[in-house]
């Protein structure tokens, strides 16, 4: 059916979205794993919690997007990553409670739909399911010109991932546990509208060679894709070794542990534990950064950090980094006065470690 020629004049072009549901039906078929058939073109998508081989599942969801790391994408050509990041930003949130990431679906809108983008985009959140083992099942694409520029884009990622009854984390943190950090690939998903800024007020382009790197330029180390840790983490978290997660997004270090604390107790992380990747510390110097501001806008190095009794923490490490992980014991959690106290975390030692 070719577009009518009203509305292509309008702006949309029926026959390129077509083109681009031909294009990627390959890539979602990639994505196939029990539960579902990673087919498209259907009105609504299926998934079998009984055929993946859950019995008696809770099921968790989560939804986010990319952010404005999609300037620096649509401004450099850079489209290859971003899928990735979507579809990390929302599966690592499923792992943090315990869940298995069993299917996605995607939203990509758009001014003038670009199908050769829109492929690579597509191409990228393949492969974060790849990575995540679920499958990518649905989605949408929106050609909608005056409510975007014709040459920008927008990204947003819904997934669903299941749990045994009686399995979610956390669970049964306390004093006394051993604090695990496992490395980022870099600035991940969050703060760039403040990287943004600091490249901005310091007269760079994103394809200025990095001030703190010989033979990169900027935009390879910042679109670098989040990391995904669904499947390093998932045998200890059905083990039981893990006994909480959190995912190191927006509020960096000092926000997001405690969202997995019990009341009463404080995570401390001593900062000198891990090595600080040269991307943050230039930030920091170039955007005269507070350490408090680092610690809350960007992950600094850790993309997920793990609580485990201190008896397990050893043969924990060992595990993770035997599968590939970068993995620090970064800290312990300690009882507050009050025990009714609200949880938090300090991040100590920063200026020593982050100069």
């Amino acid at each position: 059916m070719n577009t009518s020629p009203l509305y292509k004049a309008a702006g949309v072009d029926i026959d390129a979205g077509e083109a681009l549901v031909d294009a990627i039906k390959p890539l979602a078929a990639s994505t196939r794993r029990r539960g579902a058939d990673a087919s498209l073109g259907g009105f609504g998508a299926l998934f079998d919690p009984k055929a993946a081989g859950f019995k008696d599942p809770i099921l968790v969801s989560s939804t986010d997007g990319v952010g404005t790391k999609l300037k620096i994408a649509i401004e450099t050509g850079r489209h290859d990553g971003v899928g990735i990041d979507l579809v990390a930003m929302v599966v690592n949130d499923i792992l943090v409670q315990g869940a298995e990431p069993l299917f996605f679906l995607d939203y990509f809108a758009t001014g003038k739909l670009d199908v050769e983008i829109a492929k690579r985009v597509v191409a990228g959140i393949a492969e974060g399911c790849r990575q995540a083992g679920c499958a990518l099942i649905g989605g949408e694409t929106a050609e909608m010109p005056g409510m975007y520029a014709a040459q920008d884009y927008d990204l947003a990622g819904f997934a669903v991932g299941a749990a045994e009854r009686g399995t979610l984390l956390p669970r049964d943190v306390k004093p006394g546990d051993v604090l695990i950090g496992l490395s980022s690939s870099g600035v991940h998903s969050n703060g760039f509208s403040l990287v943004r800024k600091v490249i901005r007020d310091n007269g760079l382009e994103f394809e200025s060679p990095a001030p703190f790197s010989n033979d990169r330029t900027l935009a390879e180390i910042l679109m670098a894709p989040t990391r995904i840790y669904v499947k390093s983490c998932m045998p200890d978290v059905r083990s039981g070794a893990i006994k909480a997660m959190a995912h190191i997004t927006g509020g960096g270090l000092t926000e997001n542990v405690p969202r997995v604390l019990p009341d009463g107790t404080r995570a401390v992380i001593d900062a000198r534990s891990w090595p600080l990747p040269p991307v943050f510390t230039w930030l920091r110097q170039a955007g005269n950064i507070s350490d408090k501001e680092m610690a809350r806008a960007f992950n600094c190095g850790i993309g997920l950090v793990i609580a485990a009794a201190a008896e397990d923490a050893d043969a924990l490490l060992g595990r993770l980094k035997a599968v590939g992980e970068s993995a620090y014991r970064i800290g312990h959690i300690e009882a507050l006065p009050d025990p009714k106290a609200e949880p938090v975390a300090e991040t100590l030692n920063t200026a020593q470690a982050w100069k």
